[in-house]
This record gives structure tokens, C-alpha cells and sequence, in this order.
């Protein structure tokens, strides 16, 4: 991919918040896939910053632009702010709601409409539907797997998966197994390399 003078610019500078607010290299951590790891990705403190939101709505908003989908959409609760943000940018864009958002629970709730899908409005449907999903941090594929899961059984057409950082431990091959592609905005080595 050919990154314009401005998206590279915007990603470059997206970077440079991650490295200062969500990226960690100085203790072991366990992840959410149970592995252990000293480098470590928090992406809220980016996700929640003003400049950071508007940047990955603008970087993925980029990414996704040739996919022409429905939908954004993601496992709970690392994609929420994500899918939120995508599709403000994408009205801004567009003046028109041109991509719309949801998210998966990992659970569904014991009351209400116990659905596991959120942010459909009533008679809503992702039956038919072009989506992409999104995650924060990907490791092995299994939270967004179990996502992807979710949407294909509401007959949903996946169009593509995207991440903000690929630790490159086995989600990318998880998801070609499925004859899904995994397009990373980072990979994990871009934060590790020595200047």
C-alpha cells in the first residue's frame, strides 16, 4: 500500500503517541491470549486521546476506503472507541451515515435483547452486509476469530480484518485459514527496533 503525504504523516505521528502512551517494554505482562510478553500494547491511553482517536479514525477510515463496506465492527471492548470513531470520520467524509458500527460482546447480557451483537437499531440486520472488523492489538486471532464467528452466523459478508498493532504471533495465519486477510496499520517490531 502507497501511503499519501498525508496519511503517512498522520500515521507517523500516530506512531509517535502509541510509543508515548500505549506501548510498554519495561516489565513482563501476561496478554489477553494468556502468553507473557515484555513488550506490551495498552492502546486505550491512545484510543481515548483527542489526537489519537481522530488519527486511527483517519488511518483506518483510509485503510478500509476500497473495501466499499457496510460496517464496522469488532470484539468488546478494545474495538468499541475504534468502531466508534471510524464511523464519526466516515460521516464527516461523507456528510451521510456512510459507515455504520457495532460490537460483539463476548458474553450476552441476561437481560434486554441478550444478543451478543450491539449497535444494530430494531429491524437492523448484518444479513447481506459488507464488514470489516477491527481490533486493537492482535496476537494469536482468537478474540477476533470468536467476533468473525459471531457476524458470519448474522450473515454477514467479512470483507476484512485490521488491526492497529500486529504482534505477529499467529494471528495472521489463524485468520488466512478462514481466507481472511489481517492488514496491520503497525506491527509490533516497528515499536522494538533499536534507532
Amino acid at each position: 500500500m502507497t501511503l499519501s503525504t498525508s496519511t503517512a504523516t498522520n500515521r507517523e505521528r500516530l506512531k509517535a503517541i502509541i510509543r508515548e502512551r500505549s506501548f510498554s517494554d519495561d516489565r513482563e505482562m501476561t496478554l489477553a491470549s494468556g502468553r507473557r510478553s515484555w513488550v506490551y500494547f495498552n492502546m486505550k491511553p491512545t484510543m481515548l486521546d483527542p489526537e489519537g482517536a481522530f488519527l486511527l479514525g483517519e488511518l483506518i477510515l483510509d485503510a478500509v476506503s476500497d473495501l466499499h463496506v457496510d460496517y464496522v465492527g469488532g470484539m468488546e471492548i478494545g474495538c468499541v472507541p475504534i468502531v466508534s470513531f471510524v464511523a464519526a470520520a466516515s460521516f464527516r467524509r461523507s456528510g451521510e451515515p456512510a459507515l455504520r458500527a457495532f460490537f460483539v460482546r463476548k458474553k450476552p447480557k441476561d437481560h434486554g435483547t441478550q444478543s451478543r451483537i450491539e449497535g444494530l437499531a430494531p429491524g437492523e440486520s448484518l444479513a447481506g452486509r459488507r464488514v470489516v472488523m477491527v481490533e486493537d492489538v492482535t496476537t494469536t486471532g482468537g478474540s477476533i476469530l470468536d467476533a468473525i464467528n459471531q457476524v458470519q452466523q448474522a450473515g454477514a459478508d467479512i470483507t476484512g480484518v485490521l488491526t492497529i498493532v500486529d504482534r505477529r504471533e499467529g494471528a495472521r495465519e489463524a485468520l488466512a485459514e478462514k481466507g481472511l486477510t489481517l492488514t496491520a496499520l503497525f506491527t509490533a517490531d516497528e515499536f522494538t527496533e533499536k534507532k
